[in-house]
């Protein structure tokens, strides 16, 4: 029993990390949130499979990506929507700019291949290392470092990122402050 009460603690440990991976894939909180739970099922029916001593998170992150491509074939043949006038029709407009990031971040991050996108966000968002993001996608840890360098390349490009003072909440004040210390001597008044 003390070993069935471990292994459970370290599964809820792992759920935040499961819930944004799963949000990241597929842009739904409700579908994330079923995601997850089926996760943790099926880890949990399948326990005797999990080897002792390995990492308990890195398999849970397996199993949630493997049901999420699962998923993924069998809704690419659903059509919903197709003219979008229904997705329209729920939109609202956001109300600051942070917002208005996200949102093109998001969507940036949907532009990438699957796999570039998929070992960007373990490794950049669920702070996996190279090496545990390399056993979760079952390839060797270059393709990993491959992909993430990639997909970072890709992300600055489409969301025209040249420079740090191009990223974040300041973005205009740090671009004229850059041009005012630059300006000739006399000429910044």
């Amino acid at each position: 029993m003390g070993l069935r009460k471990n292994v459970r603690e370290v599964m809820l440990e792992a759920v935040p990390s499961l819930r944004a991976f799963a949000i990241s894939l597929c842009g739904n909180v409700d579908r994330a949130d079923d995601l997850v739970q089926e996760t943790l099922l099926r880890a949990w029916g399948n326990m005797g499979s999990f080897q002792p001593g390995t990492n308990m998170s890195a398999w849970l992150f397996t199993i949630l990506r493997n049901l999420f491509r699962s998923e993924y074939r069998k809704r690419r043949r659903e059509v919903e929507d197709v003219d979008g006038s229904y997705a329209e029709s729920l939109t609202s407009l956001p109300e600051q700019n942070s917002r208005l990031e996200i949102v093109e971040f998001r969507d940036a991050l949907t532009l990438l291949p699957s796999e570039q996108r998929e070992s960007l966000i373990l490794v950049g968002a669920s702070g996996f290392s190279y090496e545990e993001a390399a056993q979760i996608c079952g390839c060797a840890v270059g393709t990993i470092k491959s992909r993430v360098n990639r997909a970072r390349s890709r992300l600055a490009e489409i969301l025209s990122i040249d420079r740090a003072c191009d990223f974040g909440p300041n973005r205009k004040l740090a671009r004229s402050q850059i041009r005012i210390s630059s300006a000739p001597i006399g000429l910044d008044r």
